[in-house]
Protein backbone atom coordinates (compact mmCIF):
# COMPACT_ATOMS: atom_id res chain seq x y z
CA UNK A 1 0.00 0.00 0.00
CA UNK A 2 1.30 3.20 -1.15
CA UNK A 3 1.07 6.48 1.08
CA UNK A 4 -1.50 8.05 -1.01
CA UNK A 5 -3.69 5.24 -1.23
CA UNK A 6 -3.35 5.02 2.37
CA UNK A 7 -4.32 8.84 2.60
CA UNK A 8 -7.56 8.47 0.66
CA UNK A 9 -8.39 5.38 2.66
CA UNK A 10 -8.07 6.77 5.93
CA UNK A 11 -10.11 10.46 5.14
CA UNK A 12 -13.16 7.99 4.01
CA UNK A 13 -13.02 6.08 7.03
CA UNK A 14 -12.95 9.53 8.97
CA UNK A 15 -15.74 10.60 6.87
CA UNK A 16 -17.46 7.88 7.42
CA UNK A 17 -17.56 8.79 10.85
CA UNK A 18 -18.11 12.89 10.99
CA UNK A 19 -19.45 13.53 14.18
CA UNK A 20 -16.89 11.31 16.11
CA UNK A 21 -13.88 12.53 14.19
CA UNK A 22 -15.10 16.32 14.46
CA UNK A 23 -14.93 15.65 18.37
CA UNK A 24 -11.46 13.33 18.28
CA UNK A 25 -10.41 17.04 16.54
CA UNK A 26 -11.58 19.44 18.96
CA UNK A 27 -8.86 18.71 21.54
CA UNK A 28 -5.65 19.10 19.43
CA UNK A 29 -7.46 22.07 17.83
CA UNK A 30 -7.57 23.56 22.03
CA UNK A 31 -4.20 22.56 22.44
CA UNK A 32 -2.57 23.84 19.72
CA UNK A 33 -4.85 27.08 19.65
CA UNK A 34 -3.57 27.61 23.59
CA UNK A 35 -0.13 26.93 22.75
CA UNK A 36 -0.14 29.23 19.81
CA UNK A 37 -2.22 32.13 21.93
CA UNK A 38 -0.23 31.48 24.91
CA UNK A 39 3.16 32.00 23.21
CA UNK A 40 1.93 35.04 20.80
CA UNK A 41 0.75 36.75 24.05
CA UNK A 42 4.76 35.82 25.79
CA UNK A 43 6.47 37.08 22.56
CA UNK A 44 3.84 40.48 22.45
CA UNK A 45 4.40 41.40 26.59
CA UNK A 46 8.09 40.82 26.17
CA UNK A 47 8.69 43.12 22.75
CA UNK A 48 6.85 45.69 24.91
CA UNK A 49 8.70 45.14 28.20
CA UNK A 50 11.79 45.44 26.00
CA UNK A 51 10.76 48.37 23.95
CA UNK A 52 9.86 50.33 27.05
CA UNK A 53 13.30 49.93 28.38
CA UNK A 54 14.94 50.74 25.10
CA UNK A 55 12.78 54.19 24.88
CA UNK A 56 14.22 55.49 28.07
CA UNK A 57 17.24 56.53 26.22
CA UNK A 58 19.99 56.27 23.86
CA UNK A 59 22.81 54.52 25.41
CA UNK A 60 21.73 54.89 29.03
CA UNK A 61 23.91 53.87 32.14
CA UNK A 62 21.73 53.91 35.24
CA UNK A 63 23.82 54.51 38.51
CA UNK A 64 21.59 53.85 42.16
CA UNK A 65 23.08 54.12 45.72
CA UNK A 66 23.51 50.54 47.62
CA UNK A 67 25.94 47.74 47.16
CA UNK A 68 25.80 43.95 47.70
CA UNK A 69 24.85 42.21 51.40
CA UNK A 70 28.39 42.78 52.67
CA UNK A 71 27.96 46.74 52.36
CA UNK A 72 26.98 48.38 55.00
CA UNK A 73 25.63 52.12 55.11
CA UNK A 74 26.52 52.98 51.91
CA UNK A 75 27.44 56.79 51.12
CA UNK A 76 24.72 58.42 49.36
CA UNK A 77 25.15 59.76 45.23
CA UNK A 78 25.73 63.85 45.33
CA UNK A 79 25.52 66.40 42.69
CA UNK A 80 29.74 66.46 43.75
CA UNK A 81 29.24 62.97 41.99
CA UNK A 82 27.39 63.77 39.17
CA UNK A 83 30.17 66.40 38.36
CA UNK A 84 32.93 64.11 38.94
CA UNK A 85 31.14 61.87 36.43
CA UNK A 86 30.53 64.64 33.81
CA UNK A 87 34.04 65.45 33.64
CA UNK A 88 35.57 64.65 29.82
CA UNK A 89 39.10 63.97 31.45
CA UNK A 90 37.88 61.77 34.07
CA UNK A 91 35.68 59.58 32.01
CA UNK A 92 36.34 60.34 28.16
CA UNK A 93 33.40 57.59 27.31
CA UNK A 94 30.74 59.79 29.23
CA UNK A 95 28.77 62.26 27.30
CA UNK A 96 26.13 63.32 29.14
CA UNK A 97 25.01 63.58 33.19
CA UNK A 98 21.48 64.20 34.43
CA UNK A 99 21.65 63.79 38.34
CA UNK A 100 17.44 63.83 40.07
CA UNK A 101 15.25 63.78 43.21
CA UNK A 102 11.90 62.30 43.07
CA UNK A 103 8.79 62.20 44.90
CA UNK A 104 5.19 61.55 45.27
CA UNK A 105 3.20 64.63 45.83
CA UNK A 106 -0.24 66.00 44.98
CA UNK A 107 -0.92 68.67 42.70
CA UNK A 108 -3.71 70.63 42.01
CA UNK A 109 -5.50 73.10 39.84
CA UNK A 110 -9.15 74.79 40.06
CA UNK A 111 -10.22 72.53 42.57
CA UNK A 112 -9.24 69.27 40.86
CA UNK A 113 -6.22 67.33 42.74
CA UNK A 114 -4.15 64.33 41.72
CA UNK A 115 -1.33 62.21 43.08
CA UNK A 116 1.95 62.55 40.62
CA UNK A 117 5.94 61.18 40.39
CA UNK A 118 7.38 64.83 40.97
CA UNK A 119 11.11 64.86 39.12
CA UNK A 120 13.57 67.44 40.22
CA UNK A 121 15.94 67.57 37.13
CA UNK A 122 18.12 69.33 35.04
CA UNK A 123 18.40 70.78 30.87
CA UNK A 124 20.18 67.27 30.53
CA UNK A 125 17.86 64.81 31.65
CA UNK A 126 15.67 66.43 28.93
CA UNK A 127 18.21 64.60 26.11
CA UNK A 128 19.09 61.83 28.14
CA UNK A 129 15.30 60.30 28.63
CA UNK A 130 14.54 61.50 24.57
CA UNK A 131 11.76 63.56 25.92
CA UNK A 132 10.18 65.31 23.25
CA UNK A 133 7.63 67.98 23.67
CA UNK A 134 3.87 68.96 22.44
CA UNK A 135 3.90 72.28 23.15
CA UNK A 136 6.07 74.76 25.23
CA UNK A 137 9.68 74.60 26.26
CA UNK A 138 12.26 72.33 28.40
CA UNK A 139 13.68 73.35 31.72
CA UNK A 140 17.04 75.36 31.02
CA UNK A 141 19.80 77.01 33.11
CA UNK A 142 18.31 79.95 34.02
CA UNK A 143 15.38 78.12 35.39
CA UNK A 144 17.61 75.55 37.40
CA UNK A 145 20.06 79.42 38.41
CA UNK A 146 16.74 81.21 39.63
CA UNK A 147 15.21 78.19 41.09
CA UNK A 148 12.10 79.09 38.69
CA UNK A 149 8.42 78.01 39.62
CA UNK A 150 8.09 76.58 36.33
CA UNK A 151 6.75 72.81 35.48
CA UNK A 152 6.74 70.46 32.59
CA UNK A 153 3.97 68.11 32.90
CA UNK A 154 3.12 64.83 31.29
CA UNK A 155 0.05 64.26 29.40
CA UNK A 156 -1.84 61.91 31.79
CA UNK A 157 -1.40 65.06 34.41
CA UNK A 158 -2.62 67.13 32.01
CA UNK A 159 -5.46 65.14 30.79
CA UNK A 160 -6.66 65.34 34.83
CA UNK A 161 -6.00 68.67 35.51
CA UNK A 162 -7.12 70.61 32.19
CA UNK A 163 -8.88 67.91 30.43
CA UNK A 164 -7.22 68.35 27.43
CA UNK A 165 -3.21 68.96 26.82
CA UNK A 166 -3.01 72.15 23.99
CA UNK A 167 -2.89 75.81 25.05
CA UNK A 168 -1.78 75.24 28.76
CA UNK A 169 1.18 77.06 28.90
CA UNK A 170 1.14 80.11 31.25
CA UNK A 171 -1.22 77.98 33.00
CA UNK A 172 -0.61 77.61 36.91
CA UNK A 173 -0.80 74.12 38.93
CA UNK A 174 0.15 73.74 42.55
CA UNK A 175 2.60 71.62 44.30
CA UNK A 176 1.95 70.77 47.52
CA UNK A 177 0.18 73.88 47.54
CA UNK A 178 3.02 76.02 46.20
CA UNK A 179 2.34 77.34 42.86
CA UNK A 180 4.01 76.87 39.34
CA UNK A 181 3.97 78.10 36.33
CA UNK A 182 3.24 75.47 33.47
CA UNK A 183 5.94 75.76 30.82
CA UNK A 184 6.04 72.80 28.62
CA UNK A 185 3.72 69.44 27.81
CA UNK A 186 5.58 66.64 27.17
CA UNK A 187 5.03 64.23 24.21
CA UNK A 188 2.74 60.83 25.32
CA UNK A 189 4.87 57.63 26.10
CA UNK A 190 3.32 55.23 27.30
CA UNK A 191 3.80 53.03 30.28
CA UNK A 192 7.60 52.57 30.92
CA UNK A 193 9.56 50.30 32.68
CA UNK A 194 9.67 52.71 36.43
CA UNK A 195 6.14 53.37 35.87
CA UNK A 196 4.02 55.70 33.65
CA UNK A 197 6.00 57.42 31.53
CA UNK A 198 3.15 60.65 31.40
CA UNK A 199 2.07 60.71 35.07
CA UNK A 200 5.11 62.93 35.85
CA UNK A 201 5.47 66.99 36.53
CA UNK A 202 9.60 67.95 35.91
CA UNK A 203 10.71 70.26 37.92
CA UNK A 204 13.85 72.40 38.14
CA UNK A 205 16.54 70.84 40.61
CA UNK A 206 17.57 73.44 42.68
CA UNK A 207 13.39 74.08 42.94
CA UNK A 208 12.71 70.64 43.99
CA UNK A 209 15.81 70.52 46.13
CA UNK A 210 15.03 73.75 48.13
CA UNK A 211 11.26 73.58 48.48
CA UNK A 212 9.82 70.63 47.78
CA UNK A 213 12.09 67.24 47.93
CA UNK A 214 14.73 68.44 50.63
CA UNK A 215 17.60 66.10 50.50
CA UNK A 216 20.58 66.59 52.77
CA UNK A 217 23.33 68.26 51.41
CA UNK A 218 23.54 68.00 47.42
CA UNK A 219 22.56 64.15 47.54
CA UNK A 220 20.88 62.69 45.02
CA UNK A 221 18.63 59.67 44.15
CA UNK A 222 19.53 58.39 41.21
CA UNK A 223 21.88 59.61 38.52
CA UNK A 224 22.00 59.24 34.64
CA UNK A 225 24.43 58.82 32.42
CA UNK A 226 24.76 58.98 28.48
CA UNK A 227 27.77 57.08 27.25
CA UNK A 228 28.95 58.44 23.67
CA UNK A 229 28.19 55.40 21.69
CA UNK A 230 26.92 52.39 22.40
CA UNK A 231 30.29 50.60 21.47
CA UNK A 232 31.33 52.52 24.79
CA UNK A 233 29.16 51.49 27.21
CA UNK A 234 30.86 49.10 29.21
CA UNK A 235 33.70 51.62 28.96
CA UNK A 236 31.55 54.48 30.63
CA UNK A 237 30.23 51.29 32.83
CA UNK A 238 34.29 51.33 33.95
CA UNK A 239 35.33 54.95 34.00
CA UNK A 240 32.20 55.74 36.42
CA UNK A 241 32.39 52.96 38.78
CA UNK A 242 36.64 53.98 39.13
CA UNK A 243 35.57 57.79 39.98
CA UNK A 244 33.15 56.66 42.63
CA UNK A 245 35.49 54.34 44.18
CA UNK A 246 37.81 56.78 44.86
CA UNK A 247 35.65 59.64 45.71
CA UNK A 248 33.69 57.13 47.93
CA UNK A 249 36.93 55.75 49.37
CA UNK A 250 35.87 51.78 48.71
CA UNK A 251 37.39 48.80 47.83
CA UNK A 252 36.99 46.76 44.85
CA UNK A 253 34.45 44.27 45.62
CA UNK A 254 32.60 46.48 48.26
CA UNK A 255 30.78 49.50 45.75
CA UNK A 256 28.46 51.35 47.71
CA UNK A 257 27.12 52.00 44.35
CA UNK A 258 25.31 49.80 41.33
CA UNK A 259 25.50 50.50 38.06
CA UNK A 260 22.88 48.72 35.25
CA UNK A 261 22.92 49.17 31.83
CA UNK A 262 19.86 49.14 29.15
CA UNK A 263 21.28 45.87 27.89
CA UNK A 264 20.69 44.17 31.75
CA UNK A 265 17.63 45.53 32.44
CA UNK A 266 16.43 44.36 29.10
CA UNK A 267 18.12 40.88 29.62
CA UNK A 268 16.90 40.75 32.94
CA UNK A 269 13.00 41.43 31.53
CA UNK A 270 13.67 39.20 28.53
CA UNK A 271 14.95 36.26 30.90
CA UNK A 272 11.23 36.63 33.21
CA UNK A 273 8.96 36.44 30.29
CA UNK A 274 10.48 33.63 28.41
CA UNK A 275 10.37 31.76 31.84
CA UNK A 276 6.86 33.09 31.78
CA UNK A 277 5.79 32.14 28.01
CA UNK A 278 7.77 28.52 28.53
CA UNK A 279 5.64 28.25 31.56
CA UNK A 280 1.62 29.37 30.00
CA UNK A 281 3.01 27.15 26.74
CA UNK A 282 3.55 24.26 28.64
CA UNK A 283 0.34 24.47 30.50
CA UNK A 284 -1.02 24.85 27.11
CA UNK A 285 0.39 21.42 25.64
CA UNK A 286 -1.32 19.69 28.22
CA UNK A 287 -4.79 20.01 26.60
CA UNK A 288 -2.15 18.43 23.43
CA UNK A 289 -1.69 15.54 25.36
CA UNK A 290 -5.32 15.33 26.47
CA UNK A 291 -6.29 15.36 22.94
CA UNK A 292 -3.22 12.68 22.07
CA UNK A 293 -5.14 10.15 24.31
CA UNK A 294 -8.47 10.91 23.05
CA UNK A 295 -7.15 10.43 19.20
CA UNK A 296 -5.82 6.85 20.83
CA UNK A 297 -9.20 6.43 22.34
CA UNK A 298 -10.87 6.76 19.55
CA UNK A 299 -8.62 4.94 17.18
CA UNK A 300 -8.95 1.94 19.95
CA UNK A 301 -12.51 1.87 19.34
CA UNK A 302 -11.73 2.20 15.40
CA UNK A 303 -9.74 -1.33 15.70
CA UNK A 304 -12.50 -2.83 17.17
CA UNK A 305 -15.42 -1.80 15.12
CA UNK A 306 -13.08 -2.83 11.69
CA UNK A 307 -11.97 -6.09 12.91
CA UNK A 308 -13.48 -7.91 10.70
CA UNK A 309 -12.27 -5.75 7.70
CA UNK A 310 -8.88 -6.10 8.95
CA UNK A 311 -9.04 -9.70 9.02
CA UNK A 312 -11.07 -10.04 4.93
CA UNK A 313 -7.71 -7.60 4.25
CA UNK A 314 -4.81 -9.77 5.81
CA UNK A 315 -6.92 -12.51 4.45
CA UNK A 316 -6.81 -10.80 0.64
CA UNK A 317 -3.09 -10.51 1.14
CA UNK A 318 -2.49 -7.42 3.03
CA UNK A 319 0.65 -7.07 5.03
CA UNK A 320 1.16 -6.19 8.66
CA UNK A 321 2.88 -3.36 7.06
CA UNK A 322 0.01 -2.11 5.27
CA UNK A 323 -2.50 -2.22 8.18
CA UNK A 324 0.01 -0.10 10.38
CA UNK A 325 -0.10 2.25 7.49
CA UNK A 326 -3.34 2.31 7.18
CA UNK A 327 -4.33 3.25 11.03
CA UNK A 328 -1.31 5.26 11.71
CA UNK A 329 -2.47 7.37 8.41
CA UNK A 330 -5.46 7.92 10.33
CA UNK A 331 -4.30 9.32 13.62
CA UNK A 332 -1.72 11.36 11.87
CA UNK A 333 -4.49 13.37 9.73
CA UNK A 334 -6.63 13.73 13.01
CA UNK A 335 -3.75 15.62 14.45
CA UNK A 336 -3.09 17.15 11.55
CA UNK A 337 -6.48 18.59 10.67
CA UNK A 338 -6.84 19.70 14.21
CA UNK A 339 -3.60 21.11 14.17
CA UNK A 340 -4.42 23.73 11.19
CA UNK A 341 -7.47 24.66 12.79
CA UNK A 342 -5.78 25.27 15.86
CA UNK A 343 -3.26 27.65 14.47
CA UNK A 344 -5.84 29.36 12.54
CA UNK A 345 -8.35 29.66 16.75
CA UNK A 346 -4.87 29.97 18.16
CA UNK A 347 -4.12 33.25 15.21
CA UNK A 348 -7.47 34.55 15.87
CA UNK A 349 -7.49 34.55 19.81
CA UNK A 350 -4.11 36.43 19.38
CA UNK A 351 -5.58 39.00 17.35
CA UNK A 352 -8.63 39.55 19.74
CA UNK A 353 -6.46 39.45 22.58
CA UNK A 354 -4.58 42.74 20.95
CA UNK A 355 -7.85 44.54 19.48
CA UNK A 356 -8.84 44.31 24.18
CA UNK A 357 -5.42 45.50 25.08
CA UNK A 358 -5.71 48.26 22.33
CA UNK A 359 -9.35 48.81 23.50
CA UNK A 360 -8.09 49.32 26.82
CA UNK A 361 -5.04 51.51 26.11
CA UNK A 362 -2.33 48.79 26.76
CA UNK A 363 0.86 48.27 24.95
CA UNK A 364 0.51 44.80 24.09
CA UNK A 365 0.65 43.43 20.82
CA UNK A 366 0.62 39.59 20.69
CA UNK A 367 3.00 38.06 18.05
CA UNK A 368 2.40 34.62 16.40
CA UNK A 369 5.73 33.96 15.10
CA UNK A 370 6.40 30.90 12.99
CA UNK A 371 8.89 29.46 15.79
CA UNK A 372 5.32 29.32 17.56
CA UNK A 373 3.45 27.78 14.30
CA UNK A 374 6.15 25.09 13.39
CA UNK A 375 6.11 23.84 17.28
CA UNK A 376 2.76 23.60 17.34
CA UNK A 377 2.41 21.81 14.28
CA UNK A 378 5.32 19.38 14.70
CA UNK A 379 3.93 18.68 18.44
CA UNK A 380 0.51 17.76 17.15
CA UNK A 381 1.61 15.72 14.47
CA UNK A 382 4.07 14.01 17.07
CA UNK A 383 0.93 13.64 19.54
CA UNK A 384 -0.91 12.00 16.07
CA UNK A 385 1.77 9.48 15.73
CA UNK A 386 2.99 8.45 19.52
CA UNK A 387 -0.81 7.73 20.55
CA UNK A 388 -1.98 6.48 16.74
CA UNK A 389 1.14 3.63 17.29
CA UNK A 390 -0.51 1.37 20.10
CA UNK A 391 -3.92 1.06 18.05
CA UNK A 392 -2.23 1.05 14.68
CA UNK A 393 0.25 -1.73 16.24
CA UNK A 394 -2.74 -3.95 18.06
CA UNK A 395 -4.65 -3.57 14.77
CA UNK A 396 -1.89 -4.84 12.71
CA UNK A 397 -0.78 -7.53 15.20
CA UNK A 398 -4.41 -9.62 14.52
CA UNK A 399 -4.69 -13.09 13.26
CA UNK A 400 -6.93 -13.23 10.64
CA UNK A 401 -8.83 -16.04 11.65
CA UNK A 402 -9.59 -15.12 14.61
CA UNK A 403 -10.55 -11.48 13.15
CA UNK A 404 -13.12 -13.20 10.25
CA UNK A 405 -14.25 -14.74 13.28
CA UNK A 406 -15.44 -11.91 15.36
CA UNK A 407 -18.98 -10.05 15.65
Amino acid sequence: MNIGQAIIEALESLNANKTRSGLTILGIVIGVAAVIAMLAVGSGAQNTITSSISGLGSNLLFVFRGGNENVRNPKPLTLGDADALGDPFQAPAVEMVAPYISANLSIGFAGETINSSINGVTPEYFSVRNYSLLEGNFINEENILGRGSVAVIGADVADKLFGHREGLIGETIRIEGQPFRVIGVLTPRGGGAFGSEDNIVLIPFSTAQARLIRRTGDRVDFILVQAVSADQVNQASDEIAQILRARHRTDLGLDDFQIFSQQDFVATAQSITSVLTIFLGGIAAISLLVGGIGIMNIMLVSVTERTREIGLRKAIGARKRDILIQFLTESSLLSMFGGIIGIALGWSIAYVVGLIAAANNTDLVPVVGLDAILLATLFSTAVGLFFGIYPANRAANLQPVEALRHE
